[in-house]
């Protein structure tokens, strides 16, 4: 977007452009979100900036009527593969907090000073500073949906001292801790309870058929799931967390509540990144339906079910693991081989609501876990060899890659091809313009969704066969596809193998 059609955004008030840049107003020395009911600024006192960070580096303070912290997070994070991208996954991981910016640099193979150079560049602001942000924005929310104590608030958002974030807040809201809750009216929990509570926000319109996406492939004890509602346990860097996220389409604003049973406090920006990772609630939907909207093959899906969003992954490894064990069979097939191989897995040391167990490690995998595995030999040696691989760190991937990163890691296995290297890239990184041509279940969709535009399958010659015309969101144009193939009344035909030798990867429908 250039400044004019930034310009005519806020001067609509438009929502749909929330977090995916602010604008600073120099007269009045403060940054706000696009909607922001304010009158609208003169254009020569208007500098916009990518990211809130920036803003902060330029000097502005957040507005207090607009909240600008308060919104989903920036799309172009997932639809960017550039090191800019990358860097704001890893960011939003909690990876600084963590490792630190040397450890951010190494993982996306630059030195710490040439990674500050290229994000001050691209995005106005260094890798502390968009830290920094996230911080402030995790703190904020902490303050306002929680009665937390005010030192937990600061740890849990990655501050290092009390000091450090009641510095922060003052800067980047001019308010001081107790004045930003003060902002909000709380209706304080029973004192039983010692779960977090918090809203997620999301852009209009939102598609809860997600959730029935993860529910039909849940592995029980791991993973508990609904039309409206999804929950599961999961390891993280410093303890094992316990989550439920569900949708009430009927409240007003239709809200998404997380509920938080377990988690060390320093892990949570990790799981609140990994949440809003899995459920794709920082997509621009309006700009996505549209462009799907434009192909006759789609417009029918698009038009009943607007705000369809693409799952994700809250762990890179496991994701790996089941795609590779969905392939070829049904996802009823793969959820109880699922079933079977988490006999394997660790007991979660923050059980409840039926919730136990985590899903296994590559080390157990690799070891106990592939003799609960059933199938062909070859494909219970390719499980083997991938989770091995992983366990000893030699095949390391996760959010801070690209598509052609990943190929390059994950190609090279036996028994994985295009195809899981398509579906992983998909659910891990959130590679928007992924199709899966060979997937037998996406063959499905396309007779299913039939308007006229193909004929026996085979696409108009005005259309192309593999969806060009919808780039960049040919990801989403494979989730109309599957849901429309899964409520074809007819069953599916065999999957094509995936052509890897000497142990192919076949494709099959949705894997796990």
């Amino acid at each position: 977007m250039d400044f004019w059609q930034r310009y005519r955004a806020i001067d609509a008030r438009d929502t749909r452009f929330d977090g995916q840049f602010y604008t600073a107003v120099r007269t009045t020395g403060i940054y706000c979100r696009p909607s922001c009911p304010a009158r609208t600024p003169k254009a020569e006192n208007v500098t916009f900036y990518e990211t809130s960070a920036a803003a902060h580096e330029a000097g502005y303070r957040a507005c207090k009527r607009c909240l600008p912290e308060a919104v989903p997070g920036t799309p172009a994070w997932n639809v960017r593969s550039d090191i800019a991208g990358r860097a704001m996954r890893l960011i939003n991981d909690g990876v600084i907090n963590r490792d630190g910016v040397e450890g951010l640099a190494s993982r996306l193979g630059y030195s710490s000073r040439q990674l500050n150079r290229i994000l001050s560049h691209e995005l106005g602001a260094g890798p502390l500073s968009l830290a920094r942000a996230s911080r402030a924005q995790t703190a904020r929310t902490l303050l306002v949906s929680t009665q937390m104590k005010l030192a937990d608030v600061a740890f849990a958002a990655g501050f290092s001292s009390v000091r450090q974030f009641n510095e922060t807040i003052g800067e980047v809201f001019d308010m001081t801790p107790t004045a930003l809750r003060g902002t909000v009216r709380h209706h304080r929990p029973p004192a039983a309870t010692t779960a977090l509570t918090l809203n997620l926000p999301y852009r209009e319109p939102f598609d809860p058929g997600i959730f029935e996406f993860l529910a039909v492939r849940s592995v029980p004890g791991i993973e508990a799931g609904t039309a409206t509602s999804y929950a599961r346990t999961l390891r993280l860097p410093h303890a094992d967390a316990r989550f439920s996220v569900d949708y009430d389409a009927d409240a007003p604003g239709r809200p998404l509540i997380l509920t938080i049973g377990a988690v060390d406090l320093r892990d949570l920006p990790s799981l609140l990144s990994r949440v809003r990772r899995l459920l794709d609630l920082d997509a621009d939907p309006v700009a996505i339906d549209s462009a799907l909207a434009s192909d006759p093959r789609l417009a029918t899906a698009v038009k009943a079910v607007p705000g369809m969003r693409m799952p994700g992954a809250v762990d890179p490894q496991e994701l790996l693991i089941r795609a590779m064990i969905g392939q070829q069979i049904t996802v009823a097939a793969a959820r109880t081989a699922l079933t079977q191989l988490s006999a394997c897995g660790s007991e979660s040391l923050a059980p409840a609501d039926g919730l136990h167990r985590l899903f296994p490690t590559a080390a157990q995998i690799a070891d106990p876990g592939f003799g609960l595995l059933r199938g062909p030999q070859r494909r219970i040696d390719s499980l083997r060899a991938a989770a091995a691989a992983m366990a000893s760190g030699n095949l390391e991937f996760g959010y801070g890659d690209d598509f052609a990163g990943l190929h390059a890691k994950l190609l090279p296995l036996p028994g994985v091809g295009p195809w899981t290297v398509g579906y992983v890239a998909m659910r891990v990184i959130g590679a928007p313009d992924v199709f899966l041509a060979n997937d037998a279940a996406v063959r499905n969709g396309i007779l299913a969704l039939g308007t006229g535009a193909e004929a026996n399958g085979r696409p108009s010659p005005e259309l192309s066969a593999d969806f060009t015309e919808v780039r960049p969101w040919r990801s989403y144009a494979t989730m109309h596809l599957w849901r429309a193939a899964a409520r074809r009344s007819k069953p599916s035909p065999k999957p094509t193998p995936d052509p890897q030798p000497p142990a192919p990867a076949l494709t099959a429908a949705p894997a796990l």
